[in-house]
């Protein structure tokens, strides 16, 4: 852990509260808990389904961009 990190911990926990990092983390490892691999790879599909054509687009305009 940085130095900057650490001190935002402490400041974060001096004010009572989580950082969204944290928040994050704990979250996280809640889901892992009490979700099997396959809730995973339902997930990460649907993902792929619902924003594959969207990346596909900012793909090809990053793309168009690079050769201007």
């Amino acid at each position: 852990m940085s130095g900057d990190d650490m001190a935002r911990r402490m400041e974060t926990a001096a004010k009572g509260g989580m950082s969204v990092k944290d928040a994050g983390r704990k979250g996280g490892e809640a889901t892992s808990k009490s979700h099997d691999h396959k809730f995973y790879e339902e997930i990460g599909h649907k993902g792929g389904v619902k924003g594959g054509s969207r990346v596909r687009e900012l793909i090809q305009k990053g793309k168009e961009a690079e050769r201007r």
